[in-house]
Order: structure tokens, then sequence, then C-alpha cells
């Protein structure tokens, strides 16, 4: 059932529609540019608790998939789309958010909305609700990771990673098995002694929602953790990994979110376009002072996409190279990390 409801931002402004939902829900208002993959956003632990626009104007369209989503449930707050489409069907979008008690803003301006967010940036917005906080939750991380070690096989596996768990997509996981590596997901606060004990042959430093200053307390292990194996950070796992090693992160006016975000790799001018999802970014002058050096670049606005250590195999990315939803050619990361942890060369794929 459908009744008039309204997006209310901090600043004040007020974006009318059909609201379908009961629930009344807050949280920071973001926006992804995408024309399809809306399953894998909605499941993405590192939207969780964000009221996410849509900027396509028809969301819905091709139902839900049984194998796509990227967590067991859906992790965003609320959805805001122009249309939603009603299928009618078993897989259909709209009856799946309302069976998880997701609130929908439909009929909404969605191309005004997202001007003014690109204009004043990301901030907290509520549906449903008269009044509104400033607070949002301090450690999301803690929300989305693991409770307990979870282990993905692949029939002759060649090595052994350890993910720590700030958020993982599926496809992630996904990603290394296909490349023949086991993959043992654990805590994001598991000690560095539990983690020497599995006896890892390579780290990822997994994607994950929020603020990199919930995991401060913990850099000193990431740190020596990071230094003592192949490792590959992701995202979040790319922030954390630059503050252990002497790197400041700053938030972004608006983040990157979306499949069409163009980056270059330093070392060879190749450029990818690449799926993004995050709201903070490491600070460019401080990566001079620190351990590490620049990798990979945004050409847009030049922000740091990835960084190297030049004396460990330590490799960090604040793309998403696993993609879904998003083009696939930043894959080439993992078979670098797998080359990494197998001490191999790797060539890229020629088109």
């Amino acid at each position: 059932m459908k009744t008039t409801g309204a997006l209310q931002l901090a600043d004040g402004q007020v974006y009318p529609g059909e609201l379908a939902g009961t629930a009344s829900v807050q949280g920071e208002v973001v926006f992804f540019t995408g024309m399809t993959g809306y399953q894998e956003v909605l499941t993405d632990p590192s939207y969780r608790g964000q009221i996410i626009v849509f900027t396509y104007p028809l969301i819905g369209q091709y139902g839900v998939s049984a194998t796509d989503s990227e967590s067991q449930q859906i992790q965003v707050a609320g959805v805001v789309v122009q249309t939603l489409a009603n299928n009618g069907t078993k897989s259909d979008l709209a009856d799946w958010l309302a069976a998880s008690d997701i609130p929908v803003l439909s009929q909404v301006d969605t191309r005004a909305l997202v001007h003014h967010l690109r204009t004043h940036g990301d901030q907290v917005g509520s549906i449903g609700l008269n009044e509104q906080s400033s607070s949002q939750p301090s450690n999301l991380i803690a929300m989305v990771s693991t409770k307990t070690h979870q282990v993905h096989e692949t029939d002759q596996a060649d090595g052994h990673v350890v993910c720590l768990d700030y958020g993982v997509k599926k496809s992630m996981i996904d990603a290394l098995n296909a490349r023949r590596m086991k993959v043992t997901v654990v805590p994001f606060d598991t000690p560095k002694s539990v983690i020497e004990e599995l006896k890892p042959d390579g780290l990822l430093f997994s994607n994950g929602p929020g603020d990199p200053v919930q995991l401060d307390h913990l850099t000193a292990d990431i740190k020596q953790l990071a230094l003592s194996y192949p490792t590959l950070g992701i995202c979040m796992g790319h922030q954390i990994i630059a503050k252990a090693f002497g790197c400041q992160i700053e938030k972004q006016h608006h983040g990157h979110r979306g499949a069409n975000h163009p980056v270059r790799e330093l070392a060879t001018g190749r450029v990818f376009m690449t799926s993004q999802n995050h709201g903070y970014v490491v600070q460019t002058r401080s990566v001079e002072a620190s351990e590490l050096v620049p990798a990979y670049q945004h050409i847009n606005d030049g922000s740091i996409e990835g960084l190297l250590h030049p004396a460990y195999p330590i490799l960090t990315v604040q793309f998403h190279p696993e993609a879904h939803p998003g083009p696939v050619e930043a894959m080439v990361i993992f078979d670098q990390f797998v080359a990494n942890i197998l001490k191999q060369e790797v060539a890229y794929a020629r088109s």
C-alpha cells in the first residue's frame, strides 16, 4: 500500500513522493549511477544503513535472482527511485523490499535530488520521521562482519587466503575461489595470533561501511599482518591499510558510487572503468610522508585509487575489482594478488 511520503535532508530540503512500507528510517543519503545491478547494491554491506537514491529512472525491471545477492540480506536503510517496476512475479523487487521492511519512496524527482547532493554533498536524511538526529551508528563494521570463521573451499586449492571481514561481498570470495584459492573469512577484530594460526598464504582486507576511524584501534596489528603476508586491500581495506602505514583519510564532498569511474594505473598508463562505492578517500598529500606509493589515480578528480608498498607484496585499491555490478576489466587485480601469493608474474590480457 502506498501513501504520500517524503525524503527530508539535513539541510531542510524535502523531496515528496509515494511511500511504500510503514518503516521510518534515517541514514546518509547517497546516490548510485549504474543502470543495472540494483540487487547487488541493495545487498552490499558497504551500503549498510544508508538511504540509496538510484539515478536510473526505472528500477526493478528485471526482477531479482537467488544468485545475485552480495550478502544474505538487504543492507540499505531505505530506497528512493523515480519509478519502481512491479512485475507481478515471485522475483519482484517491490515485493522483496516490502517483505524485508525496507521503505521505498517512488515518484521522486531523482534528477533534482542527485543534483542537490552533488552540489551540497552527501548528508543525513530521513523517510517517515518528523525529527532526525545527526548521529550515526559508531561501528557499522561490527554490524556486518561475520561472527564466526567461514571456510569457502575450492577444488585443488593452490593457496589459502584469510579475509578480514569488514563487510565482504560474496563476489570477492567467488573471484578468489575461481583462482583456486581457499578462503577463510574471519571477524574484523580477529587477533593477529589467531590469524597466524590459520596459516594463510595471503590476506584480503575487505570492503565495508562507514568511516575507517572505526578500526583505528586495530591499525598496529593490521600493519604487522600486512608486512607478514602478500596482502590485498579493497575499499575500506585500502583505507585502513593506508592509515596503518601513515596516510590520512578524509571525507569526500560526495562519494564515488556507480559503475562508470575511470581509473589510471600509474605504472603503465592503462585505464580501467571501475565500480566504486565509498565516501572517504586517502588524502593525496599524506601519501608522500607514508611508507606507500600511489599505484592508481581517479581520472576525473585525481584522487588516490590504489597504493603499493615498494618493498613488500602489498597492494590496495579503492575501487571494486570484482565489480558486481560493473565492468570486469579490473579483475586483473585478483590475478596480481594471486601471483604475489604464488610468486609468479602476471601478464595483462590485451584486447
